[in-house]
């Protein structure tokens, strides 16, 4: 039997405001254990939750990105549920009436065709605490610093059909999230991670299968795993006879494997009624409009802008535009150099191999858009070789200085004199005559072996464009 894969992802998203969403104690990451967990975040007796404007903002304005419906009231709800690490014994979220609605998200596929995903819902809610299972001698830890944390959940619709398809939703919304500087979608820190819905169905079947939902996956590479595990374990259950329960499951990466970590929760479980505490979140026609006028340049319209004003192919402005910062610092480069294909090709090629092969991110590249460009320009007037350029940014990316700085330090300097040129390569054409003789006799990939010899000669200095018109005219002659 021919199988389709079912997918839905829900995207936990922290907002990056500096404080709480219903409390000003800090949100800041890396603090002592419970030293950030204030009465309001604990709900302590006499304490009243305060609305957070700016979450609200966040909100709005993700939600304008994606196109989506902005309700213009919304109610936050208690979502009753009893956790070690919940003080309160309840979340503060959104149920009946989030604020945000439905919208859409376009995806790139590896064919190189899109698919449009659609997004159910976002919703405001606070975060829980976090609960520590190691060094306490057998117990469990709990550490508060997280709760009241303000969180944006967007769901997706079940609109995707395999784990490489749920990878691209999920990297394209981490980096929307970051355009709109909502989120710094730090993954390690647990600003961005995911639940995925997983089920199957027999192939043209209309009917869903029964799902399971894989908990707080915080990698692009754990979700693909993941899920594509899930998918083999629910199609094999099903095959040799039994039936996929609907329950919660915990992927671990060490073995590769879900396991089960407890049946699964309806709606009706959670015994969710709105929050007496809290008023009706009202966006007017007004805040919405401003909202709209501080949108940044999304993805998709900058990449179509790097197609159209770069000529870049629509691969490369999709690498470029991944994330804003790479996008800016292409654009930096461009502007000082004027030189979009070289530069482009830096920036995907050595700059991105230097920062991958160090994990570090292009905003803490040692090589600066500045000095970059600066290298760029100098190969451009010839004053090195693309050869020499990769020594150059070696020695910038080591902290040796810009590259005008090592090209003189190294004495890296192309060498455009005709004159000294000439009389390298009549040295070599007079030490090698047999094969002089055979390129004039129409053997033309000799041709690659005399401008080799001049370039170690000279160490990768002479000009190659140089070196090639001088050999053409030698064999005129």
């Amino acid at each position: 039997m021919e199988w389709e894969t079912v997918i839905g992802l829900e995207i936990h998203t922290q907002l990056a405001t500096k404080s709480k969403i219903f409390s000003a104690a800090s949100t800041a990451y890396g603090a002592e254990p419970n030293t950030q967990a204030c009465t309001v975040d604990l709900g302590m007796p006499g304490v009243l939750p305060v609305l957070n404007r700016e979450a609200v903002n966040m909100a709005v304005k993700f939600g304008l990105a994606i196109n989506a419906e902005i309700a213009p009231r919304s109610v936050f709800a208690r979502k009753n549920y009893f956790y070690p690490d919940l003080p309160k014994g309840y979340q503060i979220s959104q149920f009946e009436l989030p604020v945000v609605g439905p919208g859409t998200l376009t995806i790139e596929l590896e064919n190189g065709e899109t698919k449009v995903i659609g997004v159910t819902r976002a919703h405001l809610e606070e975060d829980a605490g976090k609960s520590l299972h190691e060094d306490f001698h057998g117990m469990t830890g709990i550490d508060l610093n997280r709760a009241g944390t303000p969180l944006l959940e967007i769901v997706s619709e079940p609109d995707m059909r395999s784990a490489k398809e749920a990878v691209a939703y999920m990297k394209k919304m981490h980096s929307l999230v970051r355009y709109l500087q909502i989120s710094d979608g730090n993954m390690q820190e647990g600003s961005f991670r995911c639940d995925a819905n997983v089920s199957v169905r027999p192939k043209g079947q209309q009917e869903f299968g029964t799902r399971t939902e894989l908990k707080n996956i915080n990698s692009f590479r754990f979700v693909e795993r993941a899920i594509e595990f899930e998918v083999e374990r629910q199609i094999e259950l099903i095959e040799s006879g039994g039936e996929v329960r609907q329950e919660t499951r915990l992927y671990d990466p060490d073995r590769g494997e879900t396991r089960p970590m407890r049946s699964k929760e309806e709606a009706m479980d959670y015994r969710y009624f709105p929050d007496p505490d809290l008023l009706p979140v009202e966006v007017s026609a007004e805040m919405l409009e401003r909202i709209r006028g501080r949108l940044p340049e999304l993805p998709d319209a900058k990449k179509d802008r790097f197609i159209a004003d770069y000529k870049l192919s629509s691969d490369d402005a999709s690498l470029l535009t991944a994330s804003h910062e790479m996008a800016d610092y292409f654009e930096q480069v461009v502007r000082l150099s004027e030189e979009p294909r070289l530069s482009a090709n830096w920036i995907m090629g050595e700059l991105s191999g230097f920062i991958n092969r160090e994990n570090r991110d292009i905003s803490d590249s040692p090589v600066t858009a500045v000095m970059l460009a600066g290298m760029i320009m100098r190969i451009k007037d010839n004053t090195i070789s693309g050869k020499i350029a990769k020594q150059v940014f070696e020695a910038m990316w080591a902290g040796e200085g810009d590259a005008d700085a090592i090209i003189d330090s190294r004495g890296l300097k192309q060498i455009t004199d005709t004159g000294a040129i000439e009389s390298v390569l009549d040295e070599i054409i007079a030490a090698n005559p047999k094969q002089f003789e055979q390129l004039k006799g129409g053997k033309d990939k000799l041709m690659g072996f005399f401008v080799g010899q001049v370039m170690k000669q000279t160490q990768g200095k002479a000009n190659p464009a140089q070196v090639n018109v001088l050999m053409k005219k030698k064999l005129e002659a």
